[in-house]
């Protein structure tokens, strides 16, 4: 390969890689791509062979690029080249890459000068390459020929701009220098997308090949046109070379010669020719690299932060000492017992924003589910009365009895009060779901041993469910308390006197608590149709006797307000489409709740949401529906009877001292479950593994075989040192690196008003000596100067100068100005 300065960058590219390797990560370097852009026949595919060391592009009579060719340098431990469109097969020969090229350019563009913006993608694997991406791309031409379309330049255009736009593309606008710099469609389309000029060199091509008495030397010290990274001239080989097979080594000493013995370019060789533009690419990719390197040492810095506690308590580490494992036993198991009752209890330090803890969750099954689960429970009106119109009837039997029996009322509460039998077992369940839950998150941390973790959660569980048997004895004969006597003395019972008197109370007391808000919260309604706008969110606020909803929290706009009157509630199966968990409200007299919907269907996030919001619609008085089973629509239908008066009468008695009772017993039953199955489950539980757990370890078997770490814990422990380890010889890899390299200077800002949209030349000093554009023939001596015309661009005012500058006689067009040196010997141009 001929590119030195590349070479000379792969050992410090690879030390970086070899550091992150080390630590199982990629070293995202994103080397930029160079992109070579100019007219056609300027050189650009020379330049680009130059620079990667091989010789592989088409070449000959009439050849040019029609494809855009996106070379991809990777870097290997062998040398071959693979096409995109041909995967698999390998090619080590470069003369076969250039026939694929010309085949697969033909293909897709035909024969007869055709382009195409569809990329042709070559990857070249090679141990004398930096992975990078060079982009070799159609030359601009104005004249469509052969099958060209007729905006051929345009399209051309597009095509450049696609590549040269990305901010991580450098650009080497490449112009003949037999030809006119002022008219370079490569430097304006450089000029439209890097105007600072940060990642565009200028390249001069074909300096061997300007007339005689003609040079670049102002252009390429930078004095006319300038640009803020300069010019680079290059001598690349003729046709006739390339025919000859002159390999590229040869070219290069070639060049340099040329460079060393031209008078008006020998004082600068040293900054002339393919070296110097490899070595200008190399310095910026060793800027690019240097860049990187402070976001990669942060990177690796915190990395190391984070692991160098872990990485302290394992570099002592001796598995198999029965001292450590006795000791870690007795951290582990402390840990354990403190995290459990962290989790039950509450903690202000390390709060989990993601999910309720173990606590919060029992919380809300004591005040939502449960008094939720009492309410479900209660039968409702209709079938209330018609129980105790027949308790009385069945009490008094064939006789009419004149004042309401007391048995009536008993049997009803009694049969009541079974009922709470269930909802009061089912809170248990719930309980001990969630305290199992709670033990399996806080074993999670003993995973590093696998068999202290599995013991752990066994022996706690057996506990926690030898204490639902008691607990559940207990809550059932907290119900056969509640049964075994009715006291009807308690100061909160109405009594027999005032129970007509106490029902018209407790109709007024609702009535005054009509504004009083319950909860607020964001809902969706899912039954909107699509032609109105489809299921949306509203903030919902729901007081003891409406249920309002607005457009956002603000509660600006009220969108309806839904009274609760004749309104109940119940749960609708969650669609197979939808992700929300969706109940609804509807009316008892089967009107239409919300416009024209008989429903209206409510939509949450979680279950726990929709039960929350049912709590809450429970508390202003919207039961939810009960289900009426075959038999009692059977009964309801067959036994329809009238009333007297005063079987009337004695009805809404008992009903209201059934109600007065029924309330004191659920107001005892809501306060004494909580008390009762935290003192025998939750609290024991934790007594239970704050003094217990540890003996019964040690019971369970040998301590030692509880300690023994899992595989992945193995592996965990030398992955954390030997990362450790790794980091720590990254930075200092990156410190070297850093103090190793250097970084180039971006060079001055420089007027490149030249490359606006006028473009106009700038006229030479009055005491600078006469320079010809290739192809002007010096004037003999006394020949008149020759009238003024007007260049291709007009005349070319600098920035600098009044733009009513007296006009000059007519010079040269300045783009590469020409000097008259002594004849030398130049190559002559290969027939076209």
């Amino acid at each position: 390969m001929g590119n030195r300065g590349m070479e000379e960058l792969i050992p410090l590219v690879n030390r970086l890689q070899d550091a992150f390797s080390a630590i199982g990560q990629a070293c995202n370097l994103d080397l930029p791509q160079i992109a070579v852009v100019g007219g056609q026949s300027a050189g650009k595919s020379s330049v680009l062979e130059n620079f990667v060391g091989r010789d592989f592009l088409p070449r000959g009579s009439g050849i040019v690029t029609r494809r855009p060719l996106v070379l991809q340098l990777i870097s290997s431990t062998a040398e071959w080249a693979e096409f995109l469109h041909c995967k698999g097969k390998k090619f080590t020969d470069f003369d076969e890459v250039r026939q694929e090229i010309e085949a697969e350019t033909d293909r897709v563009t035909g024969a007869n000068k055709g382009i195409s913006p569809i990329p042709i993608n070559l990857r070249v694997y090679s141990p004398h390459v930096l992975n990078l991406t060079l982009i070799d791309l159609p030359g601009i031409t104005k004249v469509p020929v052969g099958d060209q379309p007729a905006d051929i330049e345009q399209q051309i255009r597009d095509m450049i701009m696609q590549f040269i736009c990305r901010e991580s593309c450098l650009i080497l606008a490449v112009t003949p220098a037999n030809t006119d710099l002022a008219n370079s469609d490569a430097l304006k389309l450089a000029k439209d997308v890097d105007p600072q000029g940060l990642r565009t060199i200028g390249v001069i091509t074909k300096l061997d090949l300007m007339d005689e008495g003609t040079d670049a030397r102002d252009v390429l010290e930078n004095k006319l046109l300038p640009l803020r990274r300069g010019y680079i001239g290059v001598v690349n080989r003729s046709q006739k070379d390339i025919d000859g097979r002159k390999d590229i080594k040869a070219a290069l000493e070639a060049e340099r010669k040329f460079f060393l013995s031209h008078p008006a370019y020998r004082h600068m060789a040293d900054k002339m020719g393919t070296p110097r533009l490899q070595r200008v690419l190399n310095e910026q990719l060793t800027n690019h690299i240097r860049d990187t390197l402070p976001a990669f040492r942060s990177k690796l810095q915190s990395q190391l932060l984070a692991l160098d506690k872990e990485a302290e308590e394992y570099r002592g580490y001796r598995p198999d000492d029965p001292s450590r494992k006795t000791k870690q036993l007795l951290q582990m198991v402390q840990q354990f017992s403190v995290d459990f009752e962290k989790r039950i209890e509450g903690s202000g330090d390390q709060v989990d924003t993601v999910e309720l803890s173990g606590g919060a969750k029992i919380n809300r099954i004591f005040h939502e589910r449960f008094p939720f689960e009492l309410v479900k429970m209660e039968c409702d009106e209709k079938e209330m009365r018609r129980e105790i119109s027949y308790a009385i009837k069945n009490i008094h039997g064939i006789r009419t009895g004149l004042f309401t029996p007391d048995m009536a009322f008993e049997a009803i509460v009694k049969k009541q009060v079974i009922k709470l039998k269930e909802p009061c077992v089912k809170c248990v369940d719930m309980v001990i779901q969630e305290l199992i839950n709670t033990v399996r998150q806080c074993s999670n941390k003993l995973e590093c041993f696998p068999r202290l973790r599995e013991e752990t959660e066994r022996i706690v569980t057996t506990h926690i469910r030898d204490r639902e048997s008691r607990a559940k004895e207990q809550v059932l004969l907290l119900i056969d308390i509640q049964l075994s006597y009715i006291n009807t003395n308690h100061e909160d019972f109405i009594g027999f006197a005032n129970a007509q008197q106490r029902s018209s109370q407790t109709n007024k007391s609702q009535g005054a608590a009509g504004n009083q808000v319950i909860r607020k919260g964001w809902l969706t309604i899912n039954n909107i149709s699509i032609m109105k706008g489809g299921a949306k969110e509203y903030w919902f606020v729901l007081t003891a006797e409406s249920l309002s909803w607005f457009k956002d929290d603000e509660e600006k706009e009220k969108k309806y307000m839904l009274p609760l009157d004749n309104l109940k509630v119940r749960d609708v199966e969650k669609s197979f489409m939808s992700s929300k968990h969706i109940f609804c409200i509807f009316n008892t007299e089967s009107r239409n709740v919300y416009k024209d919907n008989r429903t209206l269907e409510l939509a949450c996030d979680t279950q726990d949401d929709v039960d929350s919001w049912k709590s809450s619609l429970l508390r202003a008085g919207v039961y939810p529906e009960k289900t009426v089973t075959v038999e009692s629509e059977t009964t309801s239908s067959t036994d329809n009877f009238s009333m007297d008066p005063q079987l009337e009468r004695k009805v809404e008695t008992i009903r209201n001292l059934v109600d007065s009772y029924m309330a004191i017993v659920n107001k005892c039953i809501r306060d004494l479950m909580p008390k009762t199955i935290m003192h025998l489950m939750i609290n024991n539980v934790k007594d239970f593994i704050n003094a217990e757990l540890l003996a019964q370890l040690y019971s369970a078997g040998d301590q030692n075989s509880l300690m023994d770490e899992s595989q992945e814990q193995a592996q965990r422990r030398d992955e954390v040192l030997r990362t450790h380890q790794a980091l720590k010889e990254a930075l200092a890899i990156i410190g070297d690196i850093s103090t190793t390299t250097v970084t180039t200077p971006m060079p001055p800002p420089v007027d490149t008003s030249w490359m606006g949209g006028s473009r106009r030349s700038p006229p030479p000093s009055p005491t600078a000596p006469r320079r010809m554009s290739s192809g002007q023939r010096p004037a003999p001596r006394g020949a008149p100067p020759p009238p003024n015309r007007p260049g291709p661009l007009g005349p070319f005012n600098n920035s600098a100068e009044s733009p009513q500058a007296p006009s000059r006689p007519n010079r040269a067009p300045p783009s590469i100005p020409s000097r008259r040196p002594p004849p030398s010997p130049t190559r002559q141009a290969p027939p076209s």
